[in-house]
């Protein structure tokens, strides 16, 4: 007669969990191991959950899920079973315990990424509701594929795709207005090609020149501008007149030079014919224009993102009842991977703190149309 195993309860782990963790990881993983010092830092995070099983006083196994800052995202980043605790469903508890975290964190999805030839965790998943988005080829660290999955864990009646957008990541610290417009252009002309040479040329056409340090970030008008030299429509919104991001220009010359720039993308805007509007741009003329079939760019602070009051360009490719959602050319190092940076969730109330930046709360935005 066989024994009925110890209860499985879970729980939030703490640092004394550390020790088993690390072991328990070693044990599992031949590679792509979470380090201890990773380990540490999300026991310890408020931007995670590391949900700990115990059976018997011993380790069972952990599941991490990783909290998206400014996003209704969520991520299951790791999940492992002890041997001595296989066959017991716990597998699929950690995975439920992960979705109610991400739930309790206000999250709507939950993603996560699974080598393709581990069959056992991919018939889990996808026996309990998570759908297959993508393959990536040579994701882990021994060239095995990976592949991509998603749950929606808050249920509400979303159209998601009004209008399939490709992604493209920034490839230097300093082009997301370059790369939110080539995503918005190719949306719109799928023979585009993205390159790279083409995101540094539309960066030289419409930088600012200088920013706080280092180089400059790209103007509305100077976007608005380099998608009107490629044949392309462009209408822009501007919250007030006058130079635009010279306040965190400290040394008098780089301001002068910002001013000149601002100036200078004034006079060819007019030439150009641009509509340009000084005032700030609502969420129904957002979602109008998406319906109409245009593509918005949009000038948001980071700060709900990684703590920094950065200006950051992306583009708005979707929308629904609740939440507007986004392509953000710019992954977070470590956290974020392609899949995690498209059509990005974020609740209508917290879109209007966040698309707004500097000591003036400049907002503005550009409407990219087909010719």
């Amino acid at each position: 007669m066989s024994r009925t195993p110890p209860p499985i309860t879970l729980r939030r782990g703490t640092l004394q969990d550390l020790d088993a963790l690390e072991a328990l990881e070693k044990r599992t993983f031949d590679t792509d191991r979470l380090s201890r010092r990773s380990l540490r830092r999300w026991l310890t995070s408020e931007h995670g959950a590391l949900i700990v099983a115990e059976q018997a006083g011993q380790l069972a196994g952990y599941v991490l899920v990783i909290l998206h800052r400014g996003t209704s995202l969520a991520r299951l980043y790791s999940i492992a079973v002890s041997d001595q605790c296989r066959g017991q469903g716990l597998g699929r508890k950690l995975v439920q315990a992960a979705e109610k975290a991400a739930l309790d964190a206000q999250r709507i999805s939950l993603r996560l990424e699974v080598r393709k030839d581990n069959t056992a965790a991919i018939a889990l998943y996808e026996n309990m509701g998570y759908l297959r988005f993508g393959e990536y080829r040579d994701y882990y660290e021994d060239h095995q594929d990976a592949l991509r999955y998603q749950k929606r864990i808050r249920h509400f009646d979303a159209k998601l795709w009004q209008k399939p957008v490709p992604w493209y990541r920034q490839t230097t610290d300093f082009t997301c207005g370059p790369a939110a417009l080539m995503m918005a252009m190719k949306a719109l002309d799928n023979d585009l090609k993205l390159r790279q040479r083409d995101e540094v040329q539309i960066w030289r056409e419409a930088t600012t020149i200088f920013m706080t340090a280092g180089h400059g970030g790209c103007h509305p008008l100077g976007l608005a501008l380099a998608a009107v030299e490629r044949g392309f429509r462009a209408e822009v919104w501007i919250s007030r007149k006058g130079p635009l991001f010279v306040d965190s220009v400290r040394n008098e010359e780089k301001k002068h030079i910002v001013e000149l720039v601002h100036k200078d993308f004034v006079r060819r805007s007019k030439q150009a014919g641009i509509t340009v509007h000084y005032r700030e741009i609502t969420q129904q003329a957002l979602t109008k224009g998406l319906e109409q079939g245009a593509l918005p760019l949009i000038l948001i602070s980071t700060w709900q993102m990684d703590g920094k009051r950065s200006p950051h360009w992306v583009l708005l490719s979707a929308f629904d009842e609740d939440f507007l959602y986004l392509h953000d050319p710019d992954p977070e190092d470590g956290v974020q991977t392609d899949l995690d940076c498209q059509y990005l969730p974020i609740a209508r109330a917290d879109f209007d703190r966040m698309a707004r930046f500097g000591r003036d709360r400049l907002r503005t935005a550009v409407l990219i149309r087909r010719p």
